[in-house]
């Protein structure tokens, strides 16, 4: 049976995305170690979807769930179920026998059911049987209880089994994630960037642990210490020339043991990880000094408890883990410390190899055979090489070094991002760009940037062609997928750069639909139909160019007849691709037309737009028509609000005549009209009274145009204020008429002599229904009555207006000079 912790680079990769979805999930965040390792052991142990109602579902039971996670039912109940009930991480139902004993624990873990609900087959938590199944396997080996069923093989305990009580969850989850985050050379990855002051002290293997966990970098050191107690972790330094500490690294020993990669640690002074001494300071330096320079050995047996260890000095920074030069793993055969040597042949691998023994074993970890890169076929040395291993780009940029290690770019050219081991952060690129993890890694930073962002573009439009931008990323790296297996795996790629730009990531049209790619629907994942068309139009012709050549040259050879159909199929080809040329010019010719009208419209619409500018501010420039105030748009606010009030006095002298006056009697109208224009002035009268005892002194003087905009428009509001009484008035005048009467008569009988009311027409409910109908009848009667006498006032009045401005000055002046004086105009004479 293969070991479990032998995982292939996808399966790791999907698993890490796994977990890390599930222990991100809002329910799950923020909960505590014992809690979060039970929603991962409850992912594990779930099923595959299948359509059944349970396939979500795990059975369990909670002393063996506490098994699992090394703590009591009290601690699982406590700290488990309760809070991931109350985050509305877990549903929990207790199953029990026909006599009601419990026989055991459903348990549904919310996200993984979401997941499959609503994200779909692209989800990180969508894992299939397989991969459920690897994450079982895989947490079994690690800190499973072991146990030995009848009839089968029994199941060991795992490596943390025996790590029981406080902190014993801690140690478990945190040994799974360093464990997905380890490649296959057993190194554990460990984060980039620059650390804090309080952080460099603990070193950045536990620095990495707390960004995984979620915790301080004091309590992942512990965690590291205790694993390393029970060994499974091992730290190293590594050896410089200045006798100072060195970077650190850590190792997953049971990784490293799966893929035979763990040294013969050798007590004593001479245990070393590197297979050349840290301390050699040049060609002929004697390998004895490796020791008197201060060569580490594995962390992982000294005391645990000296906090002071320091990785780096204070005065360097501490920088992310690359790849090393040569191979720090065994077995191992320590070389003399000499430049020119190597490994026979190509100077990369031994006879015999497979293809891929001289690339790295992981997508994160780059391992290197002890041999030169350049040995045997390789210039020697003081010559330049032909070509660079490192970088494809066609222009290679110098770059010069500077204080610090960081690279500087020489003559004034930008400087050159750092190359990243690892993927993206972002969650969707790590999921599209799984498969190339290897060719990733071969990239400089420059040609990372770049391949990130066409993932991003090709990203964007599968989600612009109708696929869920969650199944995005899984399309994207079952298209990469496809593309390598094509070539022939990651191997026989020779340039990664160009491969990826050019044929990794862009979409492949089989047909002229936008949503083919190779042949298959990316919004269906089914076969393209567009493409089953073409090749059955293709079928067709060539079916009928054979019968055309069989009726018209019977007779002819095999030979003969074949070469007779691939020239007229040729033909067929030439007049498609210049029909094609030509409908293609057409639909330029089509495309120019639309874009020169829709330049001209836009020409026409900014023309109406300016000229409809230009004739507003010429009217904003006109002057006021009533009071001659410039700049005022032709009638100024306060003018306007002066007219208002006219158009509502006259409007409530004609409501009050249509029911007080005649109306085939003008005098009449008029006396009622200028009965309520009085009434109303004395309103306006009042109100201005009142608004000018609210001013300040000399703030109406202040302010003339603003003055004079709010008395007019407190006049407005008072007589706005007096229309609706008016109205109501006329109303309830006009209902008591005798056309209302009759009206509300006709329709309390017509409510009375409903069928449902035939049996009591004098019942309560059938009179209060009947006077309901009556008063709303009168109503309506009384409103048309309004309207109509309102309409007839309106016609009276327009034609007295039209007679008065049609007769001459000469027979209007005599009138005029008839008409008595007021004391104001009496008292302007005699001034």
């Amino acid at each position: 049976m293969e070991d479990p912790l032998r995982l292939g680079r996808r399966m790791r990769l999907r698993l890490r995305a796994a977990v890390r979805a599930l222990l991100a999930d809002p329910s799950i965040a923020g909960q505590s170690d014992v809690a979060r390792l039970a929603a991962v052991v409850l992912f594990a142990k779930s099923r595959a979807p299948k359509g059944h109602k349970d396939d979500n579902v795990t059975k369990i039971w909670v002393a063996e769930l506490g098994r699992w996670m090394g703590v009591g039912e009290s601690t699982v109940n406590r700290r488990v179920l309760a809070p991931l009930r109350a985050s509305d991480g877990l549903h929990t139902e207790v199953v029990t026998d026909a006599h009601g004993h419990p026989t055991g624990l459903r348990c549904l873990v919310m996200p993984l059911w979401r997941a499959r609900t609503h994200g779909g087959a692209g989800h990180p938590l969508a894992l299939d049987k397989a991969e459920l199944a690897t994450l079982l396997h895989l947490i079994e080996a690690l800190f499973g209880h072991g146990w030995a069923p009848e009839g089968k093989e029994p199941t060991p305990p795992g490596l943390l089994a025996s790590r029981l009580g406080k902190g014993a969850a801690t140690d478990r989850l945190g040994l799974l994630l360093m464990v997905l985050h380890t490649p296959a050379s057993g190194w554990l990855q460990l984060c980039s960037g620059s650390m804090r002051k309080a952080e460099k002290k603990h070193g950045r293997g536990a620095v990495t642990l707390a960004r995984l966990l979620g915790c301080s970098p004091a309590g992942a050191r512990k965690v590291l210490d205790r694993l390393a107690e029970n060994g499974v972790v091992a730290r190293e330094r590594k050896a410089t020339s200045t006798r100072m500490h060195g970077r650190g690294r850590v190792m997953l020993l049971p990784v490293a043991r799966a893929y035979g990669r763990v040294l013969e640690v050798v007590q004593g002074a001479e245990n070393v990880f590197s297979a050349r001494p840290g301390g050699a300071g040049g060609d002929l330096a004697p390998a004895g000094d490796a020791g008197a320079l201060g060569t580490p050995g594995i962390c992982g047996a000294e005391d645990t408890g000296n906090a002071e260890i320091q990785e780096r000095p204070d005065s360097a920074e501490l920088h992310a883990h690359h790849a090393s030069g040569v191979t720090p793993v065994v077995p191992p055969q320590l070389d003399c410390g000499f430049s020119g040597e190597g490994r026979g042949a190509e100077g990369r691998r031994p006879g015999r190899a497979c293809a891929r023994e001289d690339q790295a074993v992981d997508g994160e970890t780059a391992v290197a055979g002890t041999g030169s890169p350049v040995a045997e076929g390789g210039p020697l040395r003081g010559e330049q090489p032909q070509e660079s291993p490192v970088d494809e780009r066609v222009e290679q940029r110098p770059v010069g070094a500077v204080a610090g290690g960081r690279p500087k770019a020489v003559g004034g050219r930008m400087a050159q991002r750092q190359r990243t081991v690892g993927l993206p952060a972002d969650l969707h690129l790590r999921v599209a760009l799984g498969p190339v993890t290897w060719l990733w890694e071969r990239l400089s930073g420059w040609q990372q940037d770049h391949v990130e962002a066409a993932a991003k573009a090709e990203l964007t439009q599968l989600a612009g062609l109708g696929v869920a931008p969650e199944g995005a990323p899984r399309l994207l790296a079952d298209r990469l997928t496809d593309r390598l297996e094509e070539t022939g795996g990651e191997a026989l790629v020779d340039k990664p750069f160009p491969w990826l730009i050019r044929r990794g990531l862009p979409q492949r049209q089989a047909c002229a639909h936008r949503k083919c790619d190779d042949g298959v629907r990316l919004d269906t994942g089914e076969d393209c139909e567009n493409c089953q068309n073409v090749i059955h139009i293709r079928r067709a012709r060539r079916a009928r160019i054979g019968a055309d050549i069989d009726r018209e040259l019977p007779g002819l050879s095999d030979g003969e007849r074949r070469s007779v159909l691939e020239e007229r199929l040729r033909e067929e080809a030439a007049i498609e691709a210049k029909d094609f040329v030509l409908r293609r010019e057409q639909a330029r010719e089509q495309q120019a037309r639309r874009d020169a009208a829709r330049a001209a419209a836009q020409e026409r619409a900014e023309a109406e737009r300016a000229a409809v500018a230009a004739a507003d501010a010429a009217r904003q420039a006109l002057a006021c028509e009533d009071c001659g105030l410039q700049q005022a748009g032709g009638l100024c606010e306060a003018c306007g609000y002066r007219r208002r009030t006219e158009s509502v006095i006259v409007e409530a002298g004609l409501v009050a005549a249509a029911w007080s006056a005649d109306l085939t009697d003008p005098a009449a109208v008029a006396a009622v009209t200028a009965d309520v224009r009085a009434h109303l002035s004395s309103c306006i009268k009042a109100v201005t009274q009142q608004f000018l005892g609210l001013m300040q002194p000399g703030e109406l003087e202040a302010e003339p145009i603003a003055a004079a905009s709010a008395l007019a428009f407190t006049a407005l509001q008072a007589v706005e204020q007096a229309l609706p009484e008016y109205r109501s008035s006329a109303l309830g005048r006009l209902g008591r008429t005798e056309e209302a009467e009759a009206e509300a008569q006709r329709a309390y009988k017509t409510e009375q002599g409903r069928r449902w009311f035939q049996h009591n027409p004098n019942g309560a409910h059938a009179v209060a229904a009947a006077t309901r109908e009556a008063e709303a009848a009168r109503t309506r009667t009384a409103e048309y009555l309004l309207a109509v006498r309102l309409e007839q006032l309106r016609q009276q009045a327009a034609a007295r207006t039209a007679e008065v401005s049609a007769a001459p000055w000469t027979d209007r002046l005599p009138e005029l000079a008839e008409r008595p004086l007021d004391d104001d105009a009496t008292g302007a004479v005699i001034a």
